[in-house]
């Protein structure tokens, strides 16, 4: 496995954050992703209107079919060979099986419903992408994450894996595993997408983020999740 320190020394982010944070994601009446997760159930179970499959219709319900699933992205699509992450995943289910316009990134309907899914591997640990195929995704997504950006010349490696505990305005830098997305930050006041944080990063370093969706955030993600393989999966989380 790729990565900038022993296996025994990670941390998720859950373990780096204050203890009233760690209390309102222990309890899923006091965690605010869960008001997500209730409207991802709900649109699950929901037909749309042009007469077409709710999402229970082909793959039934929720916590049988979509139990392992989450941590398992990204993932190539057998048919075209490209690479997906969950949301984009989604998406290609609402276009292909329900005939819908894809809910946006970033939307509240398709965070729901990726919420829904993640929950479902709540504890099971995060398979290694390089174990399916992905190993070439790996290679760029590590490329990136050591490479110096933007006008602070700072690269993800330099934060999260050489200063990680020390603190920056105010909280302890993480290491960065991506164990809780889609998941609700104070900082945001909503839930919110492993793209949506990345995009921070590079905006605090003065880098031009690229556009949503893009390859280079996927590559990114996938070598997160090597680097973070055999961790416990805690979506949907909270976190500062």
């Amino acid at each position: 496995m790729a990565q900038g320190f022993a296996p025994l020394e990670r941390r998720s982010g859950f373990e780096t954050m204050g203890p009233e944070a760690q209390a309102m994601q222990r309890d899923d009446f006091a965690n605010p992703a869960m008001l997500g997760v209730a409207a991802g159930e709900a649109a699950w179970n929901r037909a749309p209107a042009n007469g077409k499959p709710a999402c229970s219709g082909c793959h039934g319900d929720i916590n049988a079919s979509m139990r392992g699933v989450d941590v398992r992205y990204p993932a190539r699509n057998a048919v075209n060979l490209a690479t997906l992450d969950l949301p984009g995943r989604i998406q290609l289910c609402q276009s292909l099986h329900q005939a819908l316009m894809p809910e946006p990134r970033e939307s509240a309907g398709l965070l729901a419903l990726q919420a829904a899914i993640a929950l479902r591997s709540r504890g099971l640990p995060i398979e290694a992408p390089s174990a399916r195929g992905l190993a070439d995704g790996v290679a760029r997504g590590e490329a990136l994450y050591r490479q110096r950006l933007g006008q602070l010349n700072l690269s993800c490696a330099q934060c999260h894996d050489d200063h990680w505990g020390r603190s920056l305005g105010g909280t302890r830098i993480p290491q960065g595993h991506p164990t809780g997305y889609p998941l609700f930050r104070l900082e945001w006041q909503a839930l919110g997408s492993l793209q949506r944080r990345l995009r921070n990063c590079f905006i605090g370093v003065r880098a031009e983020p690229f556009a949503t969706g893009a390859s280079e955030w996927i590559d990114l993600e996938i070598y997160l999740r090597e680097r973070a393989a055999g961790m416990a999966s805690d979506a949907p989380a909270v976190r500062p």
